[in-house]
């Protein structure tokens, strides 16, 4: 079987921090998003090969952080596109994967990269090869009302019976969270394209496949974070840190009250000041300041603000 690791978005919701950086990147607590998605792909003997698909403005980032890595299975496959306009959507940028690496006919195993996800992807392979057939990773939101801004799935036991991407009125709680698994045969990228179907989101290519094919729908509980908002990503953080805080070794941390869940990374320098639910990245410089729910990038400095929601982007200057 090979692998997809989605990596080619370019993360708008959470601009500035994410202009010039790829989401799956983002520390959350000791790893990467990404890095822990790599690492369950590299223990699986079932797993041939990893294809970490992105575009050309985040493809030198990523093959820089791979060659830093200690994984030997990803390998870039870039598609041609350096801005949100240009983007072939999901379906569109999979079926030129799979013809550009020649991985046509093969198992196919697909993961969003910036999914946070609390099960082992060995078990969702597990329930995929017990029932041989296209298999979905779903997740209960807990109401109807919140399952709107995902492709929402209603099941009989573990059978798909449908497939609606944000529908007005969902019929369920239970969503897909961007993790499949598809047999060789069901591999049909180019046949659906050529129907002039939405090329966009995979929830559409599901909710096709689901006519001709039976899907089922591997249901798990526990965490799943989507690293696509910044307060998802601050969400992920929490549940990684677990009320616990970081402070890394070459920081400096001086007269601060700290609350819970709170990262201060590398050469950072911060006196005289709270924080609370904050990130704080490399060789920030924060003086007098009170931080809640935010992120304070790369080389910032800020001094004497009282600030709840923040998003500062690299090298900014605030006082």
């Amino acid at each position: 079987m090979e692998a997809v690791v989605l990596a080619g978005g370019y993360a708008t919701r959470l601009w500035p921090i994410t202009r010039h950086r790829p989401k799956m990147l983002l520390p959350v607590g000791e790893q990467t998003v990404i890095d822990r998605i790599l690492a369950e792909l590299e223990g699986d003997d079932r797993i041939d090969g990893v294809y970490l698909s992105t575009n050309e403005r985040f493809a030198d980032t990523f093959a820089e952080h791979l060659d830093g890595s200690p994984f030997e299975k990803p390998q870039l496959s870039v598609e041609e596109t350096i801005d949100e306009d240009e983007k072939f959507g999901v379906i569109g940028a999979l079926a030129q994967l799979v013809e550009r690496e020649g991985i046509e006919g093969e198992d196919l195993l697909v993961i969003a990269g910036d999914n946070l996800i609390s099960f082992d992807i060995s078990a969702f392979l597990d329930f995929y090869e017990e029932e041989q057939t296209s298999t979905l990773a779903a997740y209960d939101v807990g109401a109807p009302a919140d399952a709107s801004a995902y492709g929402v799935i209603d099941v009989d036991g573990d059978r798909v019976q449908s497939f609606e991407e944000k529908p007005d009125d969902p019929p369920s709680s239970l969503v897909s969270i961007a993790c499949y698994a598809f047999p060789g045969e069901d591999v049909r990228f180019d046949e659906y394209l050529a129907g002039d179907n939405n090329p966009d989101e995979p929830g559409w290519f599901i909710q096709w496949l689901q006519d001709h094919r039976p899907v089922r729908a591997f249901t798990f509980d526990g965490a799943w974070y989507d690293i696509g908002t910044p307060e998802g990503y601050l969400d992920a953080v929490a549940w990684a840190l677990d009320g616990e805080n970081v402070i890394e070794p070459g920081a400096t941390v001086e007269n601060t009250d700290l609350g819970t869940n709170v990262h201060i990374m590398d050469g950072a320098q911060v006196t005289d000041s709270t924080l609370d639910r904050t990130l704080v990245f490399k060789d920030a410089i924060i003086s007098e300041s009170t931080f809640r729910e935010s992120i304070i990038d790369c080389e910032s400095e800020v001094h004497g603000l009282d600030l709840a929601g923040a998003l500062i982007g690299a090298h900014s200057e605030l006082s």
